[in-house]
């Protein structure tokens, strides 16, 4: 199974959702804010990795998990990535995409905004961890519910 976190940035929400799927991060309780600033993948996508599909892992079911910066035209990349998926030969049953964007608070916007736009990582990036642990709940469900329907 294939399975893609896609959000905006590519580097919160969805980095986020596909660290708690991999067991990288809490699936019970929130990580420190240290934790979630300092965690490799969180608010370190670079500008020439937005439209890529990155490979985060493999979950304990053998199951590959990855993002993607799809910025704000999902009605454009998500039927791309599903067109392009079946060109490849794979079977849509094993393709799961998974939209983070609902669980995106405002604290989040401003400080990835600020991080990753206006480029003031050390002003946006304490912000939008800060928003992130306020969304961690809502991501924790979302993983939840990706991890329900492949089981």
């Amino acid at each position: 199974m294939d399975i893609i976190y896609h959000c905006v940035g590519g580097t919160h929400s969805s980095v986020i959702a596909a660290s708690i799927h991999l067991g990288m991060l809490p699936n019970k309780e929130k990580p420190k804010l240290k934790e979630i600033i300092n965690f490799p993948f969180f608010d370190r996508l670079k500008k020439e990795e937005q439209g890529k599909i990155i490979l985060r892992g493999i979950d304990e079911k053998g199951n590959k998990i990855y993002t993607i910066s799809r910025q704000f035209v999902p009605e454009l990349v998500i039927p791309a990535i599903i067109d392009s998926y079946k060109i490849a030969g794979g079977n849509l049953n094993n393709l799961i995409l998974v939209n983070t964007m609902s669980s995106v608070n405002f604290l989040m916007k401003i400080g990835g905004f600020s991080s990753r736009r206006l480029g003031l990582v050390s002003f946006g990036r304490p912000i939008v961890a800060k928003g992130t642990l306020k969304a961690y709940e809502d991501i924790i469900k979302i993983v939840k519910d990706t991890k329900s329907k492949i089981n």
